[in-house]
């Protein structure tokens, strides 16, 4: 799964190295190291024989939804892209979400004097590419049009897509965001390619750098926020302390 991440894109700079239109138009950038489902993203989107940046609620509304409440689907499963809820966006509108990296975590149970048995608490890992690049993920995106008494702006939201971990990635959780590597960027955002499954397998080589490391708890609230949150933290993967062990979410 994917539930948060952090990106320091620039809507402007993503613009120009994209050759897109900004239609964010922000002047400062707003780099987010704890971005959560309901927050305004990123996204790039070809609209009109355009490549454009946008910004959307994380969290797609289906066009058809009554009102933008209720589950937060902020995750699109690869074998769930043809439910209603996804149909559409899978079929005519599709987007990538640009970031840094992303976090997972794992249940740590906890053992020891004092501690109750069975207790456990969540540890956060980082996966970003060593060499510091951005990643581009799969989206699909919505537009939802409220009543104009309620609200006479669009709403527009979008959904990462996840799929079946692979490699080195599986040491941590057994789904990911589906990484789309630069040479299939016009496939997938092209409104008008078919939907097929060939656009949504893993390419090994988009996910070859990925590395993974433990991180502070202190990203487990929301509420904070900066690049102290990428810090590595003194425990790594796989080397739990002793009397200690890792089990997936």
């Amino acid at each position: 799964m994917c539930g948060r991440y952090a990106t320091t894109a620039d809507p402007a700079t993503l613009a120009t190295e994209l050759d897109a239109i900004d239609e964010v138009g922000e002047v400062a950038s707003r780099s987010d190291f704890n971005v959560a489902p309901t927050t305004q993203v990123l996204t790039v989107v070809d609209r009109h024989d355009e490549r454009r940046v946008r910004r959307m609620r994380w969290g797609l509304v289906p066009s058809w939804s009554r009102e933008v409440g209720g589950p937060v689907l902020f995750n699109a499963r690869a074998d769930s892209v043809d439910k209603p809820a996804f149909r559409n966006a899978f079929t005519h509108t599709r987007c990538l979400v640009p970031m840094d990296g992303w976090y997972e975590w794992q249940n740590e149970t906890m053992s020891g004097q004092g501690r109750a048995p069975g207790r456990t608490k969540k540890i956060p890992y980082y996966l970003s590419p060593e060499d510091g690049s951005r990643l581009y993920m799969a989206g699909l995106w919505s537009v939802w049009n409220a009543p104009a008494v309620h609200n006479p702006s669009p709403v527009l939201s979008c959904a990462i897509v996840t799929v079946d971990s692979v490699a080195q990635l599986t040491e941590v959780h057994d789904r990911m965001p589906l990484v789309l590597p630069r040479d299939r960027w016009d496939a997938w955002l092209d409104p008008r390619r078919p939907a097929s499954a060939d656009l949504l397998t893993v390419s090994p080589e988009a996910i070859a750098d990925i590395a993974i490391r433990r991180v502070s708890t202190r990203v487990n609230r929301v509420e904070n926020n900066g690049p102290e949150l990428l810090e590595q933290d003194p425990g790594t993967l796989g080397e739990a302390q002793a009397g200690e062990q890792l089990s997936l979410l």
